[in-house]
Order: structure tokens, then sequence, then C-alpha cells
């Protein structure tokens, strides 16, 4: 006798939530689950019972065949006694008299009285029903109601917002209310998901501050031409390549087609790997072997016995967002940007699934999407966010209460201790992004540094009397010089923002510290060799949340310690600072 499923606890009170609302709301539920935790056995559930203990006849909608697939086959894990049936072009079948049908949306959106009356009706993937207009899935609703206006409807989904923003529940959808919800980083600490991290990298610049949103949607043919760039795309392959050294299963999300097979034939040639590219139109046969050496299988390729074995690295483009299981993916690589918190939590999610042997999944971001969109278990509609655009931003913004100029990353003023409201998110990208893919968590890097550049800053408007800053900006990438990262020193402050600027002023030079930012910075550039030390390494720390890192440390090397030189000639009168 075939074993029957237990739910996982929070399995259980999804279907419980479900159920309590049926029975006390008229309008309908929509249960909210992490990619990987399994949704398709808190539809199996629902399905079992509704069939077994209240006579219904149940309908199952989702858009692609591997849903049909691992739903049909998940509700027959749960019971022993019901006829499920299929109906769906693209896996050839067109059931319709059994007591449970899954569909395609697309095979059926025309045929509700062929499939006749259904009690209950689940959608999976549930964000992808249009918030307004006459979409397939409103059209098939729409008759299914006339068939039978007393049927329920159900919704099921990972990210509970659509492209456009905006939630999917509201009175005026088809979904109404979220009736249960659990959190990504919740299922992670649980240990029903596997952890995942984000990596900073040195090379790849790309701009993608420029792109235009159309229809909620970066506008792809530009953003495929931002990185499709043979130099870029060359230099994120090696990186890749080099951080992925030690990794499985590399699941690579390219901007285009033809950016897809640039990048496979890169990585082939950087690893000497075989590296595949399934599309939208790779042929069925084709696409399924591809997917099996991917989750570690070896293919019999010919009548005469010759294999193909397991790969690494897959590149796709928006294939594999839903409806892709496999569990053994340990890398996600965005090589995309993309405008939509929605997609931007389902390719992540592709990597959260536990496997064994698994530690966790690395994440790759080279289109700042972690940085527009913020901690992926905290993602939120953009009509929800302060602002709702997607403008690029200066990375400084001026304290409102000393008027001192500082990163945009900080929320507390480090020069006069004042709270700072929380920064704008950008549309910007060059490098493969670490910034801290889960909430809470805390990135330190350390970055070697190839020059510093000193200037004076004058605060926008100020009277002229104002005190000015010293802006220090150090390059972290050797070769390519606007790979900067600044901080701002006050000499001409008091209080905490000059004592701070002495402390920092003492680890660099055996002189008085200056107490102008212009003679600060004369001192400096003016003398040949620098007369300050200058550090070889500088610390970053990055909060997940915060727009930039901020410099928490100095590794100096003495052995180049400079020979310390008065700032002015001993035979002159002092000059006041």
């Amino acid at each position: 006798m075939k074993e029957i499923v237990t739910l996982r606890p929070y399995q259980a009170a999804a279907v419980q939530s479900v159920y309590e609302h049926l029975r006390t709301r008229d309008d309908n539920p929509c249960v909210v689950l992490p990619t990987g935790t399994g949704k398709s056995h808190v539809i199996g559930q629902i399905v079992t019972d509704a069939v077994t203990r209240w006579g219904g006849r149940v309908l199952v909608l989702a858009h692609v065949k591997e849903l049909l697939e691992q739903n049909s086959a998940k509700i027959l894990e749960h019971t022993q006694n019901i006829d499920v049936g299929i109906y769906s072009a693209a896996l050839k079948s067109r059931d319709t008299e059994e007591s449970v049908i899954v569909a395609g949306i697309q095979s059926v959106y025309k045929r509700a009285c062929e499939l006749g009356k259904f009690d209950l009706i689940i959608i999976d993937e549930a964000h992808l029903i249009p918030t307004e207009g006459d979409g397939m899935y409103r059209q098939y609703l729409a008759d299914a109601q006339i068939i039978n206006p007393n049927v329920r409807l159900i919704g099921l989904t990972a990210t509970p917002y659509r492209l456009k923003g905006g939630e999917i529940c509201a009175p005026e959808n088809i979904l109404n209310y979220v009736c249960y919800e659990a959190g990504l980083r919740e299922m992670i600490l649980d240990g029903y998901l596997s952890t995942i991290r984000s990596r900073n990298g040195k090379r790849s610049e790309v701009d993608v501050s420029n792109l235009r949103v159309n229809y909620g949607e970066f506008v792809l043919s530009e953003m495929a031409e931002a990185f499709d760039k043979k130099d870029l795309v060359r230099a994120a392959c090696l990186e890749i390549a080099e951080l992925t050294a030690n990794r499985k299963s590399i699941l690579v999300f390219a901007a285009s087609v033809a950016h897809a097979y640039h990048v496979a034939e890169e990585l082939a040639d950087i690893t000497k790997e075989e590296c595949c590219v399934v599309v939208g139109d790779t042929p069925a046969d084709e696409r399924a072997e591809i997917v099996a050496r991917f989750k570690g299988e070896t293919i019999v390729s010919d009548l005469f016995g010759n294999t193909k074995g397991p790969i690494r690295f897959l590149i796709n483009v928006q294939v594999f967002t839903t409806g892709f299981d496999a569990t053994n993916v340990d890398c996600i690589v965005m090589l995309f940007s993309t405008a939509s918190p929605g997609l931007y939590v389902q390719v992540v999610g592709r990597g959260t699934r536990l496997h064994p042997g698994k530690e966790d999944c690395l994440v790759l971001d080279y289109g700042k999407n972690v940085m527009r969109h913020g901690p992926v278990d905290m993602v939120t509609p953009p009509s929800k966010k302060r602002g709702g655009n997607n403008n690029s931003e200066s990375p400084t913004k001026e304290c409102p209460n000393c008027g001192s100029l500082i990163h945009a990353a900080y929320q507390i003023c480090p020069d006069c201790g004042t709270v700072l409201p929380e920064p704008e998110r950008a549309v910007h990208g060059w490098r493969a992004d670490g910034t801290p893919i889960l909430s809470g968590d805390v990135v330190d890097e350390e970055y070697p540094v190839y020059g510093t550049f000193y200037r004076i800053h004058t605060k926008k408007g100020a009277d002229p009397d104002h005190p000015k800053t010293m802006r220090v900006e150090y390059n972290i990438d050797e070769g390519l010089s606007n790979h900067w990262i600044s901080e701002w020193v006050c000499p001409e402050h008091t209080g905490y923002a000059r004592d701070k600027f002495v402390k920092w002023w003492a680890e660099r030079s055996d002189t008085e510290a200056p107490r102008s930012a212009e003679t600060a910075v004369n001192y400096i550039m003016g003398t040949v060799p620098c007369p300050i030390k200058e550090p070889a390494i500088i610390k970053t720390r990055y909060r997940a949340g915060d727009r930039f890192e901020q410099i928490v440390g100095y590794v100096f090397d003495d052995t180049a310690k400079p020979e310390p030189k008065p700032i002015y000639d001993e035979d002159e009168e002092e000059i006041p600072f």
C-alpha cells in the first residue's frame, strides 16, 4: 500500500486557514508560500479533502506543463482513490470526466462548457491573474461561474503582487484576501529551505541607470543591449567561473537569447566545460534532456549507447522562473535587470530548495536587482515603496542638522548623530552585487586600493562661511577608474565631527590635523610623494536595506610609510587652519 504524505506544520496550517476562510467569508482566499516550500502538497491535500470528504469536483489551473505534472503527481501522493485527469495541449491529454482535472489555462480558457461543472477551482502561481482586463483566467472564471454560480476559488503563489505593481489581493480583484502567509526567512531558519547569500564581484561594468520602464518592466531591447557587450560578457564570465569553482549546479539568467549564447560560449571557453542553453523555442525533447543532465543524470544519446554526462552550467532566458524544480541548484546568476519584484523573488527562489550535500545557494547579481528591490524576504510591491519610481540618484546626501555631505548608506549622521531618512532605491549597477539578500544580514568586505583622490566639497547653496568637507575617494578596481568607494571627513566642523577627522588624520600623518578642507587637500595633493599614509585596503560593511556600504576600517602598508613633512615651513609664520 502506498504511503500517504504527511503535511509539514506550516502546510497543515495553510490548509486549515483556507477552510476557515471558506467557512466564514464569501470572497476568495490566497495562500502565500515561498518557492520550494511545497505549494503542490497544500493543493494535493485540499483537492483530496474536497473530493473524498465533501464530494466535490475540483479544477487545478496552472500556466506551464511542468506545474501540471507536479500538481497531478502530488495530488496522487495524497490519496489512493481519486481519479485525476489532465487537460493540456502541451502534454497531449484532454481528459474531461474525472473528479479532478489539472489543466493548462491556455488550453481551457475557452472550454468551460466542455469541462463541465466544478465546485472548487485552485490556481497555482496566482500572481499571473491580471488585476484588470480580460485575460485568459478572467475569461474562464466568468464562464465557470455561469455554469456554477457557487463555485469557490483559491489562489496560491510565492509572490502576491504583479509586474506593474500592486498586490493581487484586493476587494475588486479575483482574489481578495491572503488567508495564510509563511515568510522566506522563517522557512530558512526552520530548516525547510536552503539559506541564500550574495557575494561581491569586481568586474563587468553594466550601466543600467538609464534603462526606461514600460508597463512595469525595463525595455527588453535596451536591457539586452546594456548586458550583451563583448567585453562585459567576457569579464562577467571570468568572474562567474572564478566564484563558482566549487559550485555544482549554476543556473544563469541572461538578458536575451543572443546574450545567452554569448555567455555560454564564453563560459565554455573559460571553464572548458559544456554549457547548455534553454530558451523559449528550444524543442521539448532537447529541453528535457538538458534539464535531466543539469539535475545530474547521464543520458544515452544515440542507438550506439553513447552518453552525455551531467552539466554544471545552464543558461536560460526567463524560461525557468516558475515551475522549475531542480533542488540541486546551488548558484543563481542574474545577468539581467528587472523592475519586477515578483520576477526577482521567483528567480532567487530557484535556489532555495534543499538538496543532499547542498550548504547554501550563492546569488551573483550583475543587474543591481538585490539593491533595487531589497532583501528577498522583505520585497514589497512598487506601489508600496516610497516614491514609486526607478530614477537614479546621487550616492551622497546632506545631513539636515549639521550640513555634512555623507554617503547615502548612512542612516545616522556620523558627524552629529542625527537620524536620517531612509534613502530611495536607485537603478544602478556595475558588478556582481554583494548586497545582503536576506533581511538582517550584514556583509563585511575588504577591497584593495589602487589609488586615492582628495577634493574639497562645498554644500550646494551654502553661505561662503559654511564649513566645507573633504571627500576622499578610493579606487577599488585596478585599471577601472570609475569604481570608487567614497567617504567624507570634516576638518572644519566642531565637536564629534572634528574629533573624528583628527583621529582619521592621526592614522595617516604625524603632523597636526588641519583646520580647513582647503589646507588639507592642498597639502595632500600638492606634495610628491604623498605626504600622508594611504590605505592599501579598505574595509566596508553593508547592512541589508541600506543603499551603499560604509567604510569601517583601513589596512596600511607600514613599509611604504611616507616621511612626515610639516604642512608649513618652520621659518614662516604658521598658517591659520
